[in-house]
């Protein structure tokens, strides 16, 4: 097994941590989780540029590098929405204190655009049509990851405001909140877009809407 399919794996690997570690109600498990997130992004980084810059471009890469990352990404998502808000004293946070508010019809919504486009992608393959990423992709998801990273930290760091700076509490969290809500909403949105642009650029070049 060459580099990049190593460090692929090694992302592969890093989701449960990831999920297991934001699935404590503990502020230092929200920082190790951001941690791990940081890692495996890096290595989605570096195993594209390793494969093509050394020409070890291999299938196990090609099927299990989309799924890792599209699995990073949908699992911090998921996992988001679970993470709770920091108590006004103590370690334990108010498991009924949701910390961001992450609508369920966005998730979906998500994750049907990235089944569609991945069957979309399979079908071509079959074909021996090869699909590129296009540059309304890419943005989703530099967007995506911007989310991720913005919100999580911002989760994170209630636990400080809490602590040194109580009488901003409540602002905090009420703005995190709407901000969270407002800014996945903006992500959906354009996620279902880029998906719309991608069948629309794909539509005549797969024959789809003629009959076999």
């Amino acid at each position: 097994m060459n580099l990049p399919n190593k460090l692929t794996l090694a992302r592969v690997i890093m989701v449960p941590i990831f999920v297991a570690l934001l699935s404590f109600d503990w502020w230092w498990c929200y920082w190790l989780g951001y941690f791990v997130f940081t890692i495996a992004t890096i290595t989605d980084y570096y195993d594209g540029k390793i494969a093509r810059e050394r020409n070890l471009i291999t299938n196990f890469g090609k099927l299990l590098d989309p799924v890792a990352d599209k699995v990073l990404v949908m699992a911090a998502f998921i996992m988001m929405m679970t993470l709770s808000s920091a108590p006004a004293q103590g370690v334990f946070p108010n498991p009924a204190a949701k910390c961001l508010i992450i609508p369920g019809w966005t998730i979906v919504a998500i994750l049907a655009r990235e089944f569609l486009v991945t069957g979309v992608r399979l079908l071509a393959a079959s074909d021996g049509i090869v699909i590129a990423a296009d540059v309304y992709g890419k943005t989703k998801t530099v967007l995506q990851l911007v989310y991720i990273f913005v919100f999580l930290f911002l989760a994170g760091a209630e636990h400080f405001v809490v602590d040194y700076a109580p009488n901003y509490t409540k602002g905090y969290r009420t703005a995190l909140e709407y901000s969270s809500m407002w800014a996945m909403v903006f992500v959906a949105g354009y996620t279902v877009y880029s998906g719309l642009r991608f069948m629309q650029a794909n539509w005549r070049s797969l024959r789809m809407g003629s009959s076999t």
